[in-house]
């Protein structure tokens, strides 16, 4: 892990595409911007694991899913 020390409107680049902002910091909380493509997806992490949580629900029910028959 990478540990930077930043103020207000002190940035980080990621890779091409990616800048992060430091945009207010308030006591015990930091306001971040984040500039980055359309292409790339940015979840806080807890928003994040609850995604990846309904996948694999998601992908286990369809496990349990009887076969369907076709009409002859």
């Amino acid at each position: 892990m990478l540990i930077l020390s930043r103020k207000i409107n002190e940035k980080v680049v990621i890779g091409d595409g990616v800048v992060v902002s430091i945009v207010e910091i308030r006591g015990d909380q930091v306001k971040l911007g984040i500039e980055a493509p359309r292409s790339v997806k940015v979840f806080r992490q807890e928003v994040y694991d609850a995604i990846q949580d309904e996948n694999r629900l998601a992908a286990g029910s369809a496990a349990e899913l009887p076969a369907l028959e076709l009409p002859q």
